[in-house]
């Protein structure tokens, strides 16, 4: 299995999901941050928009690259109710290859003064190379000085294995339109390091019943870990934070966001 597998069929789902679990409560983070950043944003992973279409309705200036073209298709459906085309460009792209050619002066338009991947995109990562390949992307295209933040799941490298349990159950949209149920079940692959989740969407439409089954698996990465990769790939750890408000991280915390900076070069 690939990391990129199961997001075309999660999107239709990811949204309802999402806003039963994580909602928006990191979006003020990255919102902060990206209004900080003196420059353009680069945003690894961003699905259907949901941190980068209120990033944008901010007067933030951003890229958003995705490889789904599912997740990405729910995204410019709402750019372009929205009328955010000036400030969000989306692109579909594989974040180990991003589409953007080598600079050729100090400031570009493929240059990025903040580039986030929020929320685990960067555990999709299933290869220790292609980990590597992304970071190395990621420092290319980072203007000098350049901000690199990044969020991991907190508790997937400690989830626990379960099977077939009904995790979340509700309507989508309003009352009597489609009843969602999400049956789910967690593996645990140490061996490989990796968590697996067996992921089983029923619809629900008055008398008519759809099921989609399909797993997303991200690699079980810990901060430290990760801290040692990012300082490899030529970045500067500047803060590991343990929340959203900027308090320091530690291994219990809820939040596990790093934040690191690409050194200048005299």
């Amino acid at each position: 299995m690939e990391g990129f597998e199961g997001w075309d069929d999660y999107a239709p789902f990811y949204d309802w999901e999402n806003a039963q679990t994580l909602g928006r409560r990191d979006v003020p983070f990255w919102r902060n941050l990206a209004l900080n950043a003196g420059g353009p944003v680069l945003e690894l992973g961003c699905g259907t928009g949901r941190v980068s279409l209120p990033l944008a309705r901010a007067g933030v200036t951003l890229v958003g690259v995705d490889r789904s073209a599912a997740m990405l298709a729910l995204a410019r459906r709402r750019v372009a109710r929205g009328r955010l085309h000036q400030n969000l460009r989306l692109v579909q792209a594989d974040i180990r290859y991003l589409p953007f050619p080598p600079s050729t002066t100090r400031r570009s338009r493929h240059r990025f003064a903040l580039v986030m991947a929020p929320y685990g995109i960067l555990q999709s990562l299933l290869h220790e190379r292609e980990l590597a390949a992304t970071l190395s992307e990621i420092h290319r295209v980072l203007e000098p000085n350049g901000t690199f933040g990044l969020e991991l799941v907190a508790d997937v490298p400690s989830w626990e294995e379960y099977r077939k349990r009904v995790s979340l159950k509700g309507w989508r949209g309003r009352r009597g339109g489609t009843y969602l149920t999400l049956v789910e079940s967690v593996r645990q692959d140490r061996a490989r390091g990796r968590t697996i989740f067996d992921q089983e969407f029923t619809e629900r439409r008055g008398r008519q019943t759809r099921r989609h089954c399909f797993s997303l698996a991200f690699r079980t990465l810990s901060v430290p870990q990760m801290k040692r990769r990012l300082e490899r790939a030529g970045l500067e750890v500047s803060a590991l934070l343990g929340d959203y408000r900027g308090g320091q991280w530690d291994q219990r915390a809820d939040v596990w966001i790093i934040l690191a900076r690409k050194p200048v070069v005299k």
